[in-house]
């Protein structure tokens, strides 16, 4: 059985990414397990060492904030794409 370890600069690259779109609209695809995708839109809000922050929208209207972590996308398990 093989261990993958996160390489820094994987993470920073993420990081770096994402600040550049902050304040943009996104469309997110969360795939976290077993159930199907979740598609969502939103706009990236912040940026932290560990995570980042996304305002989720009903329509026109803001819903929810949610965080990911880097490793979310790093692993595929969230899909950003910029709208």
């Amino acid at each position: 059985m093989s261990s993958y370890t996160y390489k820094a600069r994987d993470m920073a690259l993420i990081q770096s990414n994402i600040r550049e779109i902050v304040g943009s609209k996104v469309q997110l695809v969360t795939n976290l397990g077993k159930q199907k995708p979740i598609t969502n839109f939103g706009v990236v809000l912040n940026v932290y060492p560990n995570i980042f922050t996304v305002q989720l929208f009903d329509g026109a209207i803001p819903s929810r904030k949610m965080s990911f972590s880097y490793a979310d996308v790093l692993t595929n398990a969230v899909d950003i794409t910029l709208c």
